[in-house]
Formats: structure tokens, C-alpha cells, sequence
């Protein structure tokens, strides 16, 4: 069996190239708002391991109903090529 080396990973690159945008920057920004909205409402709190879900996969609706709190694990564990946009 052989063994492949890992390619080692650009980080610099990969934040020009995707965190920078104006997109992930506004998605960013709105993600974080749903998480303080939650926490003013006390649902969630800084190292509790929950993240706030966004039902409808789009992270610029901020809508309480489209708000859920679940684990870490399960929120980052769905495939990202099913997640409708």
C-alpha cells in the first residue's frame, strides 16, 4: 500500500481567496447576530457547545422561527454539496 503525503494547507490563500469576500464577511456578520439574538434571550451562552441553526440553510435570515439551538456536532456534521442555497 503505498503512503501519499498530505499537501500542506495554504491558509493565507484560502482566506484571500474565500473568508475575505464581501459574502462570507455579510454571512459572518449575520450568523454572529443570530447568535447574540439568542443570547439575550438566554438560550445560548459563550462555551455552552451548542451553535445556533439556521433552518432554511441561509444565514442572512435572522428570523426567530428560522432560529434553532442545537449541539456542535450535529450542526457541522451535515454534507455541504446537499445544503440547499
Amino acid at each position: 500500500m503505498a503512503v501519499t503525503k498530505k499537501k500542506k494547507r495554504n491558509y493565507r490563500k484560502e482566506y484571500d481567496n474565500y473568508h475575505k469576500s464581501k459574502k462570507q464577511k455579510d454571512n459572518r456578520v449575520a450568523r454572529n447576530r443570530s447568535r447574540r439574538q439568542l443570547e439575550r434571550e438566554n438560550k445560548v451562552r459563550k462555551g455552552d457547545g451548542m451553535d445556533v441553526h439556521h433552518v432554511d440553510g441561509n444565514p442572512k435570515n435572522g428570523k426567530r422561527s428560522n432560529l434553532r439551538v442545537v449541539a456542535k456536532k450535529k450542526n457541522r456534521s451535515f454534507s455541504r454539496k446537499t445544503r440547499r442555497s
